[in-house]
């Protein structure tokens, strides 16, 4: 089946955008450029804000419909919509949709967006757009466009693939060590700027899986001081925050012990094994001997806790650098838990 398209970026023609998904650097940008065309097309633009959880439907409303004190032409942006537009509160929004002010532009933004009759009336005046985490070749694009757009810099491809290795597809991250870079290219050159290869490679932290596996080797290891050492060295090496690539270690890891760990039980041929789980040489014989150590069932009750950390620390469940080193215990007695 074909896969729906996630929508287009907003126009100032719209009325109504719903900006929904996990990539929040993505909803913000949508939203900049969306004021951006508006202030071109009216001038000043007021913005007013809301938050989903703390409005009523009839207030976000009412602000849409109201004369703006500050200028003629009004962004409503309501964060959190998701709280906001439930199955009592959609009839509401779906009037306002078949008949929106001429001078105001409503945007909903949110992790989620359930689908419903309200999306036809949105159809009709505006746009649904996702802002899901995005794929290396869009962010390859993205990169090559923001470059140029926000720090005034070129990146040369090889430089963008090579930033995408490092630090992944997350927007906020790419486009923070995008303007160090831009930075950088600029103070080595009054023509326009380029970013290089070269500079990627001096100026930004090794690859995720260059990063992953000096932590994961650690934590095979089955010694929290080690693992959590290491951990630290790598934050205090690189400029950029890594507490995300090492928390993605600690679950990878785990992923990759259980899987092994059913499939060694299981009597599956460990040279497949090795080959679905992407593990060659030293990484392969620790991770099968670790495997081996720790069964199916911790293995399996292990993967359960590191991702049960994972979402806590992104829900603000304490520090991120603190549930990297329980991680790191965590590990410890699963490894050393008698057999």
């Amino acid at each position: 089946m074909a896969k729906k398209p996630a929508g287009r970026p907003p126009k100032p023609t719209d009325r109504v955008v719903v900006l929904h998904g996990k990539e929040i650097f993505l909803r913000e940008q949508y939203t900049a450029e969306l004021r951006a065309g508006l202030e071109k097309e009216h001038g000043d633009v007021e913005v007013v804000r809301f938050a989903g959880s703390e409005t009523s439907a009839a207030e976000v409303l009412d602000e849409c419909r109201s004369f703006g004190l500050m200028s003629g032409y009004k962004l409503v942006v309501v964060d959190d919509a998701e709280q906001l537009v439930q199955a009592d509160t959609r009839p509401l929004f779906e009037r306002y949709a078949e008949q929106p002010s001429e001078e105001a532009t409503l945007v909903l933004r949110g992790d989620t967006w359930r689908k419903g009759n309200l999306d036809k009336a949105i159809a009709a005046v505006g746009v649904i757009t996702a802002c899901d985490h995005v794929s290396e070749s869009t962010a390859l694009r993205w990169l090559d466009r923001r470059a140029g757009h926000a720090h005034g810099a070129s990146i040369e491809r090889d430089a963008a693939h090579l930033l995408v290795e490092k630090l992944g597809t997350d927007l906020a991250k790419l486009d923070s060590e995008l303007g160090k870079l831009a930075t950088s290219a600029s103070a080595e050159s009054s023509d326009q700027p380029v970013i290089t290869r070269n500079a990627v490679v001096e100026l930004v932290g090794g690859t995720r899986e260059e990063v992953a596996w000096t932590v994961q080797s650690q934590l095979l290891t089955g010694s929290a001081e080690r693992a959590i050492t290491q951990m630290r060295t790598v934050q205090a090496g690189n400029k950029s925050d890594m507490t995300v690539p090492l928390m993605w270690a600690c679950v990878d890891l785990a992923r990759k012990l259980s899987i092994a760990a059913a499939g060694l039980e299981a009597r599956e041929p460990p040279q497949a094994l090795a080959k679905s789980l992407r593990l060659w040489g030293p990484a392969q014989d620790a991770v099968f001997h670790a495997a081996r150590r720790l069964g199916a069932d911790r293995a399996r009750r292990l993967y359960r806790t590191t991702l049960d950390a994972d979402a806590g620390s992104k829900s603000g469940l304490g520090t991120t650098e603190h549930t990297l080193e329980r991680l790191a215990v965590e590990y410890q007695l699963a490894l050393h838990a008698p057999g």
